[in-house]
């Protein structure tokens, strides 16, 4: 017969407690966001991802 396995640890007590204030606490944070700077940057580096070839052409032919 088989048996379910729980991967997901359950926290009780005082961790569970801990846990839940902490991330009541985190969820009010601001989130951070990406200056335009970096936007670009990642925007060029997925330009860039899309257009490689591999292997490169050979231009000496």
């Amino acid at each position: 017969m088989a048996m379910t396995i729980n991967s997901s640890p359950v926290l009780t007590g005082e961790s569970a407690k801990a846990f839940v204030e902490e991330a009541e606490r985190n969820g009010i944070l601001p989130t951070p966001c990406l200056s335009p700077e970096r936007e670009a940057q990642i925007a060029e580096f997925l330009k860039k991802s899309r257009e490689f070839i591999f292997p490169p052409k050979d231009n000496k032919n």
